[in-house]
Parts: structure tokens; C-alpha cells; sequence
């Protein structure tokens, strides 16, 4: 096809992923929902994503998510939700999938049924994935040991080994 004559060409995938991906983070960070918390006598902002979002970041980074009940609703524990996710959580996933270069599959969202608190699962700031020995052995080996089957990154997110998935308390992307 002469693309001089018929328009230019349609961009290639990676790029309609890269741009997907672009657009919903551009569009969570100035949507309705952003609201401040308070830690360590600092304020900063938090964009609070839709599960469509936070789904189209994960499918586009290759990152899938189960749940036992086979649903994504927010109010039912056997779901699971990305409802209210803060965005640096979908993005400390992505940074996450990047470096470790594991397959990773988030089990556990913002769902009610979790532990309750400031830092929770319902506050968008944690994400269950499934274990697998090349996640276990990327974390443990990269991440500082703090004691209590807990693994401390640089950047400040704890990674906490349960008996059937990672629990990751998400305080920023990473490094994204």
C-alpha cells in the first residue's frame, strides 16, 4: 500500500500497547479520585484506578490475574478486584514483571476479605500473586531479608511470603 496516497500506516501492536498503557496512566493521574494520604508526616498524592485500567495496564505489561470465584467484584472476597488500585501498585506490578522477568499472575486485588489498615488490600496499596520458584527466588534474592518471611526492597516495598502467595504492600512503583 503507498502510504503517501492512502493515509499513513497503522501502528504495530507493541506501540497500540505502549500507547493503551500511556493513555490510561495519563488518564488516571488527572481523573476524578485522586485524593492525598498522609505517612511519615509527608502528603502525597494517589491516583485511584477503575479495574478496566488497572487490567489494561496489567494485560499490556503480560502480567494475567485469577480469581477462585471467577469474578471482579469489589464487595465479594472470592473476586478479584482492582476497583480503587492506586496507580503506583499497577505500576510497581509492571516494574515487577520488568525486572524479575517472571511470569506473574495477582490473585488477590482490592477485594474485601483482607487484612484491614492504612497500607491494605482495600486501600489500593497491596496485590497477592501466585508463588512460583522464579518469583520466590527473584525476591529473595535481590530484596533485603527484614525478617518474618519479609523481604524489603530498595525502593520500600515489602514483599511477605504467605503459605500460597506473595503479599506485596506497594509504597511506589519501584523505579518505574
Amino acid at each position: 500500500m503507498d502510504h503517501a496516497t492512502h493515509g499513513s500506516p497503522r501502528p504495530r501492536r507493541g506501540v497500540r500497547s505502549l500507547l493503551t498503557a500511556l493513555a490510561l496512566t495519563l488518564g488516571a493521574l488527572f481523573a476524578p479520585g485522586v485524593g492525598v494520604v498522609s505517612g511519615a508526616g509527608e502528603a502525597q498524592a494517589v491516583s485511584k484506578l477503575t479495574h478496566e485500567q488497572a487490567t489494561a495496564m496489567f494485560r499490556s505489561a503480560g502480567i494475567t490475574w485469577s480469581s477462585s470465584g471467577g469474578c471482579s467484584d469489589r464487595n465479594k472476597p472470592n473476586c478479584t478486584s482492582f476497583t480503587q488500585l492506586n496507580l503506583s501498585s499497577a505500576q510497581g506490578a509492571q516494574t515487577l514483571k520488568s525486572a524479575s522477568r517472571c511470569a506473574l499472575n495477582i490473585t488477590g486485588g482490592t477485594e474485601t476479605g483482607h487484612a484491614s489498615g492504612t497500607y491494605s488490600h482495600w486501600n489500593g496499596y497491596k496485590l497477592d500473586f501466585s508463588l512460583s520458584t522464579c518469583l520466590t527466588n527473584y525476591i529473595t534474592k535481590t530484596f533485603t531479608s527484614i525478617g518474618g518471611s519479609k523481604w524489603k526492597s530498595a525502593s520500600g516495598n515489602i514483599y511477605y511470603r504467605e503459605s500460597n502467595h506473595w503479599d506485596v504492600t506497594f509504597h511506589n512503583c519501584g523505579g518505574c
